[in-house]
């Protein structure tokens, strides 16, 4: 029974899932599949924090199931994030397909598996189930990316994510293949000990340099970043915002239990001769290319997705700080909580401020509509403050933490670079604002008019709550993270 309770949240997705499929066939009615999915993240969100509350000590047979899943309060944190930023997608999208003729059931059942492969992401403590589960993630966020599928952007940015997710996944799949023949081992924690003790060091390395680039591309990090404005663009608007907060968080996952745990010594975690300083590289690179970039956009869902790149790079500074520093860890869970709320909720406010036919797609078409239609707009701006990380928002309390536990580190000029990469980033989130509340659409031009969803304003309601109380109070929400960046053992 207490191996049946620490799996409890993957085992309500599971079962959820399986549900809704049934009923998508058999229901005449699709209304209430989006509230059935939401229903069901939520409550493997509750199992997951049920199972934190009760504590992991004492219950029987979690040993059995390692080393393949890892069943520890840093697994729980993931799983209750993975949720939460599945139920928010999922309200979205029981505003926006309907919306857009585009409800097929078959959307509500790809969310919940593709999540159940996060989940396993974040516990995976072999190989081969962090593979499975990779490619389990992976496969659902194609098949989301092209649910549009009479649309030949959508296509295009589909095969791009596809075509360049299979090439990254077979450089990931070669870099675990020569750590097993350098170590003789698949789990992490016998391949971490195995490098530690300077097992075959330049196959180590060689395999070091394939992984980290695979871990780049899922993160969508510069230079491995060429299909994420595409893919988003192209993919409806729900299922880009999953991918942006949902597979994001369980790429950040799996990162962080592969270097930590399988090179977390002090030769390949050093500046010198380890992963670092690459990292750091592209973080800055990461960092600058994408702000510079989504400032020469003129599609607000291409900035959105290009901000994304940036986050990444921010998130980024942080998992290098996790060598020196040791509240690092901490602070890149705490990033990826303020950035799934604020990123939903940017998202979901640009789903509600256009119908179909009215679309919201440029600067331009945001013209005006703070004055015309208040409500629409002023989740958007919280949004956008929350992401260009001004206080009190939750966004700025993110980037403080990741950016004081580099300077922890010795780090003062990556932190330099960060912040003012987040000045810049600031620019095009502000000019959001100035074409909301400070310009009115040109003559002729098209006007987007604010649809009307009970789902989408439920959705933005939470995240807005959630990114004043993370901002506010973020006190409750440190010693959560604190805890969960502690929990897995580090070889």
């Amino acid at each position: 029974m207490g191996l049946m309770f620490a799996l409890s949240p993957l085992l309500t997705l599971a079962l959820g899932a399986c549900l809704l499929m049934l009923a998508e066939s058999f229901g005449k009615r699709r209304g209430g599949l989006a509230l059935g999915t939401a229903m069901v993240f939520f409550a493997g969100c509750a199992m997951s924090a049920g199972v934190w509350l009760r504590g992991l000590e004492g219950l029987e047979g979690l040993d059995s199931l390692a080393p393949w899943l890892i069943l520890d309060r840093f697994t729980l944190f993931f799983e209750g994030l993975l949720c939460l930023g599945g139920a928010l997608a999922a309200l979205l999208a029981g505003g926006y397909l309907p919306e857009h003729n585009l409800d097929r059931g078959e959307f509500y059942s790809l969310l919940l598996f593709t999540t159940i492969g996060g989940m396993m992401l974040a516990a995976s403590g072999d190989l081969l189930t962090l593979f499975v589960g990779l490619e389990t993630m992976s496969i659902g966020a194609y098949a989301m990316s092209a649910f549009r599928r009479a649309s030949p952007r959508s296509a295009e940015g589909a095969l791009k994510y596809f075509l360049l997710g299979s090439f990254a996944a077979a450089i990931l799949l070669y870099g675990f293949a020569l750590l097993y023949g350098a170590t003789g081992h698949t789990d992490l924690v016998g391949i971490g000990q195995a490098v530690r003790a300077g097992t075959k060091t330049p196959m180590v390395l060689v395999a070091l340099a394939l992984v980290v680039a695979g871990l780049a591309f899922k993160v969508s990090a510069v230079p491995f970043h060429m299909w994420t404005p595409d893919a988003y663009e192209g993919a409806p608007t729900p299922a880009t915002t999953y991918m942006a907060v949902a597979v994001k968080a369980g790429a950040f996952a799996m990162m962080l239990r592969v270097l930590l745990t399988c090179f977390g010594d002090r030769a390949t975690a050093s500046w010198s001769s380890g992963w670092p300083p690459a990292l750091a590289l592209v973080a800055v690179l990461t960092m600058t290319v994408a702000n510079l970039v989504a400032g020469r956009q003129e599609s607000v869902k291409r900035m959105l997705a290009y901000s994304s790149i940036a986050h990444a790079g921010y998130i980024l500074v942080g998992v290098v700080a996790t060598m020196r520093a040791p509240q690092a860890s901490a602070s890149v869970l705490f990033y990826l909580l303020t950035y799934t709320v604020s990123t939903a909720g940017a998202f979901g406010s640009l789903i509600l401020c256009g119908r179909r036919g009215a679309e919201a797609v440029s600067y331009e078409d945001l013209a005006g509509i703070g004055r015309r239609h208040p409500a629409a707009a002023l989740p958007f701006a919280l949004f956008l403050v929350s992401l260009a990380g001004i206080p009190p928002t939750a966004g700025f309390f993110g980037k403080w933490y990741i950016f004081r536990a580099a300077m922890d580190g010795g780090f003062y000029w990556l932190t330099i670079i960060a912040f003012v990469n987040s000045v810049i980033g600031a620019y095009y989130y502000l000019r959001v604002l100035v074409f909301m509340y400070m310009r009115e659409p040109a003559a002729g031009a098209p006007v987007a008019t604010p649809m009307k969803s009970g789902y989408v304003t439920a959705a933005l309601i939470l995240s807005a709550i959630l990114v004043l109380a993370l901002g506010l109070t973020p006190g409750g929400s440190l010693d959560v993270v604190e805890q969960a960046a502690g929990a897995f053992k580090v070889s």
